[in-house]
């Protein structure tokens, strides 16, 4: 077993992966991916401190609901990357200001 340092250096890795995808990205699925990396980091660090302190299950259950609404992320995030592909016939987050116009 690893110690709470080892678990706080992946999801720090983790993180930081997430926030060079979303900041260099202009795909928009590529950007998707670098949210849902910055959002199993913070479940990552759910658990592992609720694991290292003290085992209560409070953690674990922030975890579960951060999956819930990552999931809902994903479902309404991918519905308007497809508004943006059938209207535009790409998926370049930079074409989305003109879907205000």
């Amino acid at each position: 077993m690893g110690s709470l340092h080892n678990y706080l250096m992946i999801a720090s890795v983790l993180f930081s992966l997430g926030i060079f995808a979303v900041m260099t990205r202009r795909n928009g699925i590529a950007v998707l991916m670098g949210v849902e990396l910055i959002l199993n980091a913070a479940n990552l660090n759910f658990i592992a401190f609720a694991r290292f302190g003290g085992m209560n299950i409070s953690g674990h259950i922030f975890a579960l609901f951060v999956i819930i609404m990552a999931a809902a992320e994903a479902a309404v995030a991918l519905a308007i990357i497809i508004n943006l592909y059938n209207n535009f016939k790409s998926v370049n987050v930079d074409e989305a200001r003109q879907l205000k116009q």
